[in-house]
């Protein structure tokens, strides 16, 4: 049991460092915190020590444990290294100021809560691209919900004249929206791949334990399908394209985490 604890506490202590340290750093701006380099080496080193702690929960002999705190600590994990990683070219410090502390709290709830009793999952040939598409589809839209929040609250702080603080130090309305869309465009190419794997290699998609997942999977991809076609077609932006972000995301979130939720914590079935 320590072996789990000392990874998922130290993980945990590294992302709520590096977290605090980047929101100094947008209040006091980056002249008087210069360490960006030393935070994101304290975010890679917590996702190195995530993963290895994940690993010793989630393995087992026969299949993986994916069960619901599981597969959230896996969602928050690959979140922030999809951040970290895309920090290698682009500002996106204001999205570890909110993503690392929930890995850090997703982390800390598994650990807490998660269930002795694994819930082994065993993929047949082929099936390991829907597993994945689905998990980096979910992790990537996740990361753009957190966006479109970030962009909701520096509009409403700019249209009510307060653009101090970490306002300031936030890239411009225009690049936060571009940078929002090229996650949706990724986030969808993913959940597309998900959905169309599924369907491959999955005998009957829409069976009696699948149903409700495909039919909220399916939904959540026509709205993003059409967020995406109106930004294309029509230039849908600002409180438009986070409100279609938002539903979206939602109606995702029940296909996987609603489902998870009621099969393994209320009805108390793997």
């Amino acid at each position: 049991m320590m072996d789990q604890i000392i990874p998922t506490l130290l993980s945990a202590a590294l992302y709520l460092l590096a977290g605090a340290g980047f929101a100094w750093r947008h209040v006091s701006g980056p002249e008087r915190v210069p360490w960006r380099h030393l935070l994101l080496a304290a975010g890679w080193l917590g996702v190195i020590v995530h993963a290895f702690a994940l690993w010793q929960t989630m393995g087992a002999a026969h299949g993986l444990d994916l069960g619901f705190f599981n597969a959230a600590s896996l969602v928050a994990a690959l979140m922030v290294l999809i951040v970290l990683l895309g920090a290698l070219r682009r500002p996106v410090e204001n999205l570890m100021v909110f993503i690392l502390p929930v890995a850090a709290l997703l982390q800390i709830t598994n650990q807490a809560l998660g269930s002795d009793a694994a819930t082994i999952t065993r993929f047949p040939a082929g099936l390991e691209v829907h597993v994945i598409s689905s998990v980096l589809a979910f992790s990537v839209l996740s990361i753009a919900v957190v966006q479109s929040l970030v962009l909701a609250w520096q509009d409403h702080r700019l249209r009510h004249r307060q653009p101090g603080g970490i306002v300031r130090a936030l890239p411009p309305l225009r690049e936060m929206e571009q940078l929002l869309f090229q996650i949706l465009w990724l986030g969808f190419i993913l959940l597309t791949l998900a959905l169309a794997s599924g369907a491959a290699y999955l005998q009957d998609i829409f069976s009696q334990h699948l149903v409700h997942k495909t039919a909220f999977s399916i939904a959540a991809w026509l709205l993003f399908a059409t967020l995406l076609f109106g930004r294309w077609h029509y230039g849908w932006r600002g409180p438009t394209a986070i409100r279609w972000t938002l539903g979206g995301f939602a109606t995702l979130l029940i296909a996987y985490f609603g489902t998870k939720f009621v099969l393994e914590l209320i009805l108390g079935r793997g």
